[in-house]
Formats: C-alpha cells, sequence, structure tokens
C-alpha cells in the first residue's frame, strides 16, 4: 500500500505490529538484562553513595539537593532514557533498513511507512519505560525523592525525555547509508551530553558559554525536570518550558523521521 492509500489513522497499523515486537523482545531481553536492571544500581551505588561522602551536601551549590545521591539520581535517571534512546534507534533502524531489510517486509504489506516508524517507536518507548521504572525502583529505598507523586511522574517525564531523543535520531539513522556515523553519533553527541547536561554537576559551573550551550540541550531540560520533580522543586513556568521544548523537537524528529524513512524505502 502507497502512502497516500494507507489508513488515515496510523495507531491502528503500527498495533497491527505488537506480536513483532513481543517476539523480538523475547529473543533479546537477556542481552539487556544487565544494561537493564543492573546498571541502575551500580550506577546509584558508585556516583550517588560512595563518591557522594566525600561531597558536601550543600542545598546552595546543589540545586536545592541536600545530598550528592539526591542531586546526581534524577540526572541519572534522565540520562538513562537517553543512553537506552541511543541503543535502540542506531544499529536496529540499520538493521531493519539495510541488513535483514525487515522494513521492506512491512511497508510490502498494508502498513504505511509511518505507521512502520510508530509501532517501532512505541517499542524504544516500552524498553525507556521499563528500564526507567527499574531506575526508579532502585532510587526509591535510598530516599531520594521528596514526594510519592515526584516519583510517579518521573517516570512520564522520562517518556519524554526518550521521544525527544528518539526521533531525530531515528531520522539520522533512517537516512544513512551505513553504520560508520555511529561511532561520532556515541563519541561526539552520547557521551558530552552525558557529562555535560547537569547530571554530574550544575551547569552553573561551566564557563558562561558553555552553561548556555548546556541548557540548549535537550538532556539538560529533562535533567532539570526531573530533578523538580525529585526534590519537590517545581517551578511551573520552568516545567512547562521544558515539556514544550521537549515535545516541539519530538514533533520535528517525528516529520523528519517520516520524510527520510519514505525517501530511503523508495530511492
Amino acid at each position: 500500500m502507497t502512502e497516500s492509500t494507507a489508513p488515515a489513522n496510523p495507531v491502528s497499523g503500527a498495533a497491527r505490529l505488537l506480536d513483532y515486537w513481543t517476539i523480538v523482545y523475547r529473543r533479546t531481553w537477556k542481552g539487556s538484562a544487565i544494561s537493564s536492571f543492573v546498571n541502575p544500581l551500580l550506577y546509584v551505588l558508585a556516583m550517588g553513595v560512595l563518591l557522594g561522602d566525600y561531597i558536601s551536601g550543600d542545598p546552595a551549590q546543589l540545586e536545592g539537593a541536600s545530598s550528592y545521591l539526591a542531586f546526581i539520581a534524577p540526572g541519572l535517571l534522565a540520562a538513562q532514557a537517553m543512553q537506552t534512546v541511543f541503543g535502540e534507534v542506531t544499529y536496529p533502524v540499520m538493521g531493519a533498513i539495510k541488513w535483514q531489510r525487515t522494513y521492506f517486509g512491512m511497508t510490502a504489506s498494508p502498513l504505511s511507512v509511518r505507521e512502520v516508524i510508530l509501532g517501532h517507536l512505541g517499542f524504544v518507548m516500552f524498553r525507556v519505560a521499563l528500564t526507567c521504572a527499574v531506575f526508579i525502583a532502585v532510587m526509591a529505598p535510598f530516599g531520594v525523592f521528596a514526594t510519592v507523586w515526584g516519583a510517579l511522574l518521573a517516570l512520564p517525564v522520562q517518556l519524554l525525555v526518550g521521544l525527544a531523543f528518539a526521533t531525530p535520531i531515528y531520522a539520522f539513522t533512517a537516512g544513512l547509508k551505513d553504520e560508520s556515523a555511529f561511532a561520532l553519533v556515541f563519541r561526539l553527541g552520547m557521551i558530552p551530553l552525558f557529562l555535560f547536561s547537569g547530571a554530574f554537576f550544575p551547569v552553573s559551573n561551566l564557563d558562561r558559554w558553555m552553561e548556555v550551550l548546556a541548557k540548549a540541550t535537550p538532556l539538560w531540560h529533562g535533567v532539570d525536570l526531573t530533578r523538580m520533580l525529585t526534590l519537590d522543586t517545581v517551578d511551573a513556568g520552568t516545567a512547562l518550558v521544558h515539556v514544550a521544548y521537549l515535545a516541539v523537537l519530538a514533533a520535528l524528529g517525528w516529520f523528519w523521521a517520516v520524510r527520510r524513512l519514505t525517501r530511503r524505502m523508495t530511492s
């Protein structure tokens, strides 16, 4: 079915892929078990508990956090959402286009490109939800959440963070001819974001131009919003800016992804 004759509602078509992605996860979940379930605990213990013993818990220096663990835990949570997305929409998307050519089989059926993308992104959001839910469960016994509602709202925020990264990275991957660019994506994209977006230290400690650059990144918006929820220091105006920024980025990435994959599948 061509794009013009595809069903008007892509959600119904994407739902037809539920069986496929369920089978994929059943066959591959063991490979992601350590990164999804063990890494969160190790991150919190190593960076928050052990390293945190050497850092004084000054709320004036830690954006309102009374300990370094309370400061770093929400940053690590948002970073986990980002890292999960990077792993799910780079090589797997390339494989579905170039190696296994799964997408070609899907679009040979009545499924449209939009439905294929939505189905894949739905699976990615499932992975983000699962890994971040585990991370929140690991964080909870350490007393980093000031309120229960902050812990509950932190999870949908991670889905928004994940989606803000997933759609543009998916679009970038969809137009690549080979995987050689992924090394730069991880080294010059994911790692600098992980280190300099406020997860480990306040970005106000950076030089002014670097602080402005850090605050322009989606991860900083995710980290700051997650930290506000965790510490119960939510400012409504700032929170709305964070949500709007992430939502707009996700929407722009979606349209770019549809355009890039459609061109790739027909070229």
